[in-house]
């Protein structure tokens, strides 16, 4: 069970980089209630796929993520209160199509939506900091970095994908080199984090 419900996460977060906008990245904060609302037919579609979404796998899951990130703005409310549901997989799956859309107004409401975010499991919290990322927001850069770390090689691969897209470096990682080699490629990451930030990346944080 432990091993499907990995799969399942590493297709969310896999379909998650291959997702793209045709929206522009809009830079001003949202007012509340400023989302656009959605048609009644539209809202009792979305209300049906939230409900699903807890008990969809796989291919079925990718689907419905890419349903709500092409629905886009008026689906930004329910989204939102998904990507707060104590299942990290539901979790996730809300985090990746917010993310899809590439809309800039969305990184303040998900860093208010779920406060306890820092105290998720480490898959989520990759996730999040991956869709924060996307959205320009570089803060939870070194949740990625530590995820180089990890002992699975698709957690580290789907790390280096989303630092590789917003910063143009891997700074030689290869998610299958030898622990040498990945020990090394991680204390450069380290260095450029601290040279752009001051801030040293502590694991565990």
């Amino acid at each position: 069970m432990r091993c499907t419900s990995r799969l399942t996460l590493t297709l969310i977060l896999a379909l998650a980089a291959a997702c793209s906008s045709t929206r522009d990245a809009k830079e001003s904060e949202p007012k509340p209630g400023a989302w656009l609302t959605p048609s009644p037919l539209l809202e009792q579609q979305m209300v049906d796929e939230a409900a699903r979404l807890p008990w969809t796998r796989g291919l079925e899951r990718i689907e419905q993520i890419r349903w709500f990130a092409a629905v886009g703005e008026p689906a930004y409310e329910t989204l939102l209160a998904l990507s707060a549901d104590p299942r990290d997989d539901v979790a996730a799956a809300a985090l990746s199509a917010l993310g899809a859309t590439g809309d800039r107004r969305l990184v303040e409401p998900i860093r208010a939506a779920d406060p306890g975010a820092a105290d998720r499991g480490i898959d989520l919290r990759l996730e999040r900091a991956r869709t924060l990322l996307r959205l320009g927001d570089w803060t939870d850069v070194p949740v990625l970095v530590e995820g180089l770390m990890d002992e699975r090689v698709y957690t580290r691969a789907l790390s280096i994908q989303a630092l590789e897209e917003a910063t143009g470096e891997r700074h030689g990682f290869d998610p299958r080199g030898t622990d040498d080699e990945r020990e090394k490629s991680l204390e450069r990451w380290k260095r450029w984090w601290l040279a752009r930030t001051g801030d040293p990346i502590r694991a565990g944080n």
